[in-house]
């Protein structure tokens, strides 16, 4: 079935992007000028992308602890001063 009626892009080769290694609709986009066009294909792509099209890339087990996450920056608000 074609994904990209612009480009005459199937479903399969979507799919066969993603595997190698196309994992957002711009990367498709890349690979295939699927969604450079009219655009009216890319929430199809998405939807091909989020049911498991593209594998996960997993991290290397190389032994070392993963790196613990990074604190957020405090959002800007109103500072009260103690009087």
């Amino acid at each position: 079935m074609f994904v990209c009626s612009c480009f005459g892009i199937t479903e399969q080769q979507v799919r066969e992007h993603a595997d190698a290694g196309a994992c957002t609709p711009r990367q498709i986009a890349s690979a295939c000028k699927a969604g450079t066009d009219c655009g009216s294909c890319v929430r199809r792509i998405q939807g091909i992308l989020g049911r498991g099209a593209c594998p996960r890339r997993e991290r290397a087990d190389d032994g070392l602890p993963a790196l613990a996450a990074e604190p957020q920056p405090q959002s800007a608000g109103r500072v009260v001063e103690a009087a």
